[in-house]
């Protein structure tokens, strides 16, 4: 077996990412590491279509995967191979490795992703194309990315997932959207086929799969828009809600940035943090709702908005906050005139954070008052009217005003 020892300050730890052509689509360098190897991990798939190549151990994946990770990082100095899908570094196990092992310590050798091999087949430029991972996570994922004209590419779970999104399209008026069902690409049993989502009949579909759509909006489609303040009726609620013209405000004032975590307290239906993590991938949110039947509604809620990873927690504020992960911003929107919950909120702000508070109550509007007094911040009054019917003739129907206190820790 060839020498593969690893010099000091050498990268120890290769990354081969793999298509469905097997070796036939590797490099020479590929190969060679492959074959050199004392182990490989990777899945059954990658080890059978690497069989001719293999020399050493195989190691399949572990459950839960951190197991291989530490199998993978007490190797640490010694050269191993990790067989991966595609790029390792796209919704791949690369980016899982990275968070353990220093990119010093590995190299990767990247095959086409499904991505790339998909919009290859298509025609479609890749940058212009919305690319979701679908792959053991929740199909909702796909409905921020459903707007008229948008090409989205997704990477599938199994066979089942192009019916369960063809249903989901059908169902939020997005049923004449055409979808592409490309299977075992790259492979002898490549196959591509077409269907409308209304009128989904592919059956029969291989596990290893992609699904791509052309986004056709229908009539009355649900099209979550890029700006906050969604409309009040996308909403399953009690009354309890931020209304979308001060949701749009409070979001401004909340100014999320990239990789944030945001506290709602009193959350009511949800509506504050799903449209603070829609702004960005990378936002978090965590929802705090005393009323177990509230928490199932932002639960609900969340699902239908596409960011099924809000996170909520029943309990009753300021005792349920204390074993929360500091937050980057709060908004304040219930239960603030309580004892000790606007001093909680102060308290566990991070040094540059933003809090958000709105008040509607004679109670709650002298808190803010005294906050402000105290501690700086801005002050604003919100009055919307909105145009209704009176008798036979049109005229100006005043929302409860809103007051709003924003302020940024030291």
């Amino acid at each position: 077996m060839a020498d593969m020892s690893s010099a000091p300050g050498q990268p120890w730890l290769t990354i081969i990412g793999i298509g469905e052509d097997g070796p036939a689509g590797l490099g020479d360098e590929a190969k060679r590491l492959i074959a050199a190897a004392s182990v490989a991990f990777g899945g059954a798939r990658h080890h059978a279509l690497m069989a001719g190549l293999i020399r050493g151990e195989c190691l399949a994946w572990e459950s839960p995967f951190e197991r291989s990770v530490a199998a993978i990082t007490a190797r640490r100095g010694s050269p191993v191979v990790v067989l991966a899908s595609g790029d390792p570094f796209l919704y791949g196990v690369g980016a899982t490795l990275s968070r353990s092992i220093d990119a010093a310590e590995m190299r990767a050798i990247p095959a086409p992703s499904s991505f790339s091999l998909a919009a290859s087949r298509l025609g479609w430029p890749l940058q212009d194309v919305a690319s979701v991972s679908l792959h053991g996570r929740p199909i909702d994922l796909i409905r921020p990315h459903l707007h008229h004209g948008r090409r989205i590419i997704a990477l599938t779970s199994d066979q089942e997932t192009p019916m369960q999104l063809a249903a989901l399209l059908a169902a939020n008026g997005f049923g004449r959207s055409r979808m592409h069902v490309l299977e075992a690409l790259g492979g002898d049993r490549e196959q591509v086929r077409t269907s409308h989502a209304d009128t989904f009949d592919i059956e029969d579909i291989d596990p290893l799969n992609v699904c791509t759509i052309d986004v056709v909006a229908g009539e009355g489609a649900r099209v979550l828009a890029f700006a906050p303040g969604l409309d009040d009726a996308f909403y399953e609620h009690d009354g309890q809600i931020t209304k979308r013209e001060v949701r749009a405000l409070t979001l401004s004032a909340l100014e999320p940035r990239h990789g944030e975590l945001l506290w709602d307290i009193g959350a009511g239906s949800g509506s504050i943090g799903i449209e603070w993590m829609l702004c960005d991938t990378s936002l978090r949110a965590i929802a705090i709702e005393q009323s177990s039947e509230r928490v199932q509604r932002i639960a609900r809620n969340a699902a239908a908005f596409g960011v099924p990873a809000l996170a909520v927690v029943q309990g009753l504020a300021p005792q349920v906050l204390q074993s929360l992960p500091e937050p980057d911003a709060i908004f304040v929107g219930g239960g603030g005139s309580e004892d000790g919950v606007m001093e909680a909120a102060i308290a566990a702000l991070k040094s540059g954070g933003r809090l958000v508070a709105n008040a509607v109550t004679l109670e709650m509007d002298a808190k803010l008052l005294a906050l402000h007094t105290t501690l700086g911040g801005s002050l604003t009054r919100i009055d919307i009217s909105r145009a209704g019917a009176i008798g036979a003739m049109t005229g100006w129907r005043p929302a409860m005003p809103v007051t709003q206190w924003h302020w940024v820790k030291d």
